[in-house]
């Protein structure tokens, strides 16, 4: 049984060592990137900016913003906390107004425990739990 342990603990630092290394990898890749993403309608050739992520100078994903041809549809920001992990995210309406905040917690080996969702006059709305089952 220990020996069983041992394998699986072993098992599961090596995966998150990889899981590691790619994030840093594809964080190093994003460093003060800016992602446009446009479309252009067939018929009458009109183009307008359909998506746009941008990032910060570590890698990390700090805002998106979706569009439509008339404008913004939502906007998201992320701020991150310790291990770089998202601990609020910010949802944006049409007219850039917050209409949602999201909160989390994360359990020791990094995964998500709790979401809070909060209106934008900081009321807690809901409280979602993450529960994490390993199949046999």
């Amino acid at each position: 049984m220990i020996m069983v342990l041992a394998l699986a603990a072993s098992i599961h630092a090596g995966a998150q060592s990889q899981s590691e290394e790619y994030l840093a990898a594809k964080r190093a890749l994003h460093r003060g990137l800016t992602v446009k993403e446009w479309n252009t309608d067939a018929r009458n050739k009109t183009r307008w900016m359909d998506h746009q992520t941008t990032y910060d100078a570590e890698g990390r994903k700090v805002e998106e913003i979706e569009y439509t041809q008339y404008g913004q549809k939502w906007r998201e920001t992320y701020e991150y906390g310790e291990n770089d992990r998202i601990v609020k995210e910010v949802v944006y309406n049409e007219k850039d107004k917050p209409s949602l905040i999201r909160k989390y917690e994360y359990n020791a080996d990094g995964r998500k425990l709790r979401q809070y969702n909060y209106t934008p006059d900081g009321r807690l709305q809901t409280t979602k739990v993450f529960e994490y089952t390993i199949a046999q």
